[in-house]
């Protein structure tokens, strides 16, 4: 059996350890205690708990791996017992993170990620600023589980039904995603907004790049001014933007039309298309910018030297090294575009009603769950794109020679 490391001044156990993990276990008390309209018993309960959580992983340090399934197995059939499947599962989770945070506490293993020259306080902050960080992270995050659980409901309505609770197989269910893939109520939107998403990220990539580009020029004059106007779209509150391209883009469109004989639906296509744009550059600028900031400029000199013109330079030699920064302002472009309803409704109809404008519609006129599985794939799609985002940073990161964070 393999030990688990431990430090060589290992904490109190009745001053530290089991506090801490009587605290954890108190909140998770807590929230379990609203359900049942007894919080402090909840609170109260989850405190003795966890306090005896911390003392039986304090006495059996060379055991942890049998302390901690016998955790999870105790509040997972704590669980069967009070509630149902559900809340075995929930059991279970908490045994498995309570546990952990006890062993974490009692072997001091807290401040062997820290260095060796750390006061208390800065331990303790090093690690309660990661705990924020995660928390910040749970809540940012934990919204999302019930929309994509309940997606999967068998049932025409937003509600866990026990069948679901227990985790029965007949009220789990692809019918909703089977609406969404299969209908023109659902693929129509889905069109329009595979049509003006990436229209409108080519837009705003080659603008923004250029524009980032000149404005990395320090002999640019007013450069700051430009590049606070350039980002304001991410600054000036949506609606506000929004109306502001209405009466902007409204006597255009009717130019379009009584001069050049466009279609309406063509030119609404047009003008959404352009609005998306706009609200897709800053963040190509921002992107592109930090990635100019580590960009040798004796390399495009050199090249300059050896007889290279400016066009040649920048594909060449600029853009190999930039791509990362300019790929990652496509997507958040793309991603801005693809998942914008307020813009949409002012200046688009409803020949360009694109899928958050349906959901949107959906949420107002029909509540249907067909709207989560919508939501789903929305929320699975931008997870690959940030993720694509975050290996491109690192990239860049490589390229430039610094450490990725």
């Amino acid at each position: 059996m393999a030990k688990i490391r431990i430090a060589e001044n290992r904490p109190d156990l009745f001053r530290f350890t089991m506090p801490l993990t009587a605290l954890l276990a108190a909140m998770f008390g807590f929230v379990g205690g609203n359900m049942v309209a007894q919080p402090m018993l909840g609170a109260l309960i989850g405190a003795v708990l966890g306090a005896a959580i911390a003392f039986v992983a304090d006495t059996n340090l060379n055991r942890r791996t049998a302390v901690r399934w016998a955790t999870i197995g105790v509040l997972a059939l704590a669980g069967l017992v009070f509630g149902n499947v559900g809340t075995a599962v929930s059991g279970a989770i908490i045994g498995a993170v309570l546990s952990w945070a006890a062993y974490w506490l009692a072997t001091g293993a807290y401040g062997m990620t820290v260095p060796i020259y750390y006061t208390p306080g800065q331990t303790l902050w090093h690690n309660s600023f990661k705990f924020i960080c995660g928390l910040i992270f749970f809540f940012l995050v934990a919204p999302l589980i019930p929309v994509m659980w309940l997606s999967f409901n068998a049932e025409d309505f937003f509600t866990f039904t026990p069948e679901m609770l227990n985790f029965q197989a007949e009220g789990y269910s692809l019918k909703h995603y089977r609406d969404f893939l299969g209908t023109d109520e659902w693929m129509v939107p889905l069109k329009n907004s595979l049509i003006i998403a990436p229209i409108a990220t080519i837009i705003s990539v080659t603008l923004g790049t250029l524009a980032a580009i000149g404005l990395s020029q320090s002999h640019v004059p007013g450069r700051q001014a430009i590049m606070a106007i350039l980002i304001s779209p991410m600054i000036v509150p949506l609606i506000i933007s929004a109306t502001g391209m209405f009466f902007f883009y409204a006597p255009l469109g009717n130019w379009l039309e009584a001069t050049l004989g466009l279609s309406q639906s063509f030119v609404g296509f047009v003008k959404v298309i352009l609005a998306h744009a706009v609200l897709g550059i800053p963040f190509v600028i921002i992107t592109v910018t930090a990635t100019l900031v580590g960009f040798d400029r004796s390399l495009t000199r050199a090249a300059a030297s050896m007889g290279s013109n400016p066009v040649r330079t920048f594909f060449r030699v600029q853009m190999p090294l930039i791509l990362p920064g300019v790929i990652s302002g496509g997507l958040f472009a793309f991603i801005t575009s693809f998942d914008e309803v307020v813009v949409v409704l002012f200046v688009g109809s409803a020949q360009q009603q694109t899928l958050p404008w349906q959901m949107f519609t959906g949420l107002r006129e029909q509540i249907s769950p067909t709207i989560l599985a919508a939501a789903t794939i929305l929320v699975l799609v931008s997870i690959m794109l940030l993720t694509t985002v975050e290996l491109l940073r690192r990239r860049s990161e490589r390229l430039r020679g610094l450490s990725p964070a």
